[in-house]
């Protein structure tokens, strides 16, 4: 079986929404995995679109795993709606329920006027046993998985294009570098940022992002490394010096963790561009680097400066580094100290 990746996470989610809006219902849904965006998503538009206010008082009811059991699953939903046509059961942490495969008995033969949603965060039920597979043949499996840095971006541009909206690819970038891949504090401040918006311009910039989100456009790691990347040593140290005087805001293995990306993308540039012998394909070089193709420019600008084998050595180091900053053979630096000595030692290659 392939492995699952993001596409297939939000192409399912896209499915299952765009079915419950037709008002096309299965008995049992199963939604777990990784990413609680789309689990969440998904069950808090059945919440609030499948029954009218009026109808859930009586026919919607949401139970948590930690505080129920699968008999009391079982038996609320074999009940019959009130006044309504469907009940809704939403079990939400359900991948605390301590006898889960139990309600194999129920999902096997589930009742048609019951719509019984399971919410597993961080968990996929075992594939091989009775419940999963009575959820396939009966009902709808969504299986969720974490996107990549490097697929947040586009996830980014969708979720505002289905909005009426767009965003340019810096900005993007910046937002990504800032918040990471937490897909729903980033659809948090996206829908915030979007009511502010004038009516007739709906176009995010990276000064929409400074202005209302509070990240800064000359402050931040996509920055940091682009100066790197330009051996620009003044811009790279003045933005270190920032990170420094806020640590909490700006922790030090974030920081590592995206240079280490950033550097294995100018080496992945490298490779992919002595195979065609310096004229690769840019499509073929932005999806395998996972950058928007405005970025590339910057890529290849950066490999003028650290050829393949300095590139190997700045991962390295920048491994060192993080090695460090987890108290192997650090002494008394601190995370600013560590940070601008790494900063000086790979544009000084």
């Amino acid at each position: 079986m392939a492995k699952l990746r993001a596409k297939d996470t939000q192409a399912a989610a896209v499915r299952i929404l765009s079915d419950l809006k037709k008002k096309i219902y299965k008995p049992v849904y199963l939604l777990m995995g990784d990413e609680p965006y789309f689990i969440d998503l998904v069950s808090d538009y059945m919440a609030n679109h499948i029954l009218t206010p009026e109808e859930r008082g009586f026919n919607q009811l949401v139970l948590y795993g930690k505080d129920t059991n699968a008999g009391q699953i079982i038996e609320t939903a074999r009940r019959y709606p009130m006044m309504s046509n469907q009940q809704v059961v939403i079990v939400r942490e359900a991948q605390q329920l301590k006898n889960f495969e139990e309600l194999e008995v129920y999902v096997k033969n589930p009742l048609a006027s019951t719509i019984l949603v399971l919410c597993l965060k961080g968990k996929t039920a075992d594939k091989r046993k009775g419940l999963y597979k009575a959820v396939e043949k009966h009902g709808e499996v969504l299986e969720t998985v974490q996107f990549y840095d490097n697929e947040v971006a586009e996830w980014v541009k969708n979720y505002l294009k289905e909005k009426g909206s767009s965003i340019d690819a810096v900005a993007a970038a910046v937002l990504v570098d800032h918040l990471g891949a937490d897909l729903s504090r980033i659809a948090n401040e996206l829908d915030k940022l979007f009511t502010l918006l004038p009516e007739n311009n709906k176009h995010i910039t990276a000064e929409h992002i400074e202005r209302n989100i509070g990240i800064s456009r000359e402050y931040n790691v996509f920055e940091l490394n682009n100066a790197i990347s330009k051996r620009d040593t003044v811009k790279a140290l003045r933005i270190v010096d920032h990170f420094a005087k806020d640590p909490n805001d700006n922790p030090l293995v974030m920081i590592l963790s995206t240079m280490f990306g950033h550097f294995s993308k100018i080496l992945k540039y490298h490779l992919i561009s002595r195979k065609y012998q310096g004229s690769a394909p840019p499509n073929e070089l932005a999806s395998a680097l996972g950058v928007h193709p405005f970025f590339l420019k910057d890529y290849e600008a950066a490999t003028r400066h650290y050829p393949a084998g300095k590139t190997v050595q700045v991962i390295s180091l920048i491994r060192e580094f993080d090695m460090r900053s987890k108290g192997w053979g650090n002494g008394a630096a601190t995370h600013g100290e560590l940070l601008r000595e790494l900063v000086i030692r790979i544009v000084n290659y």
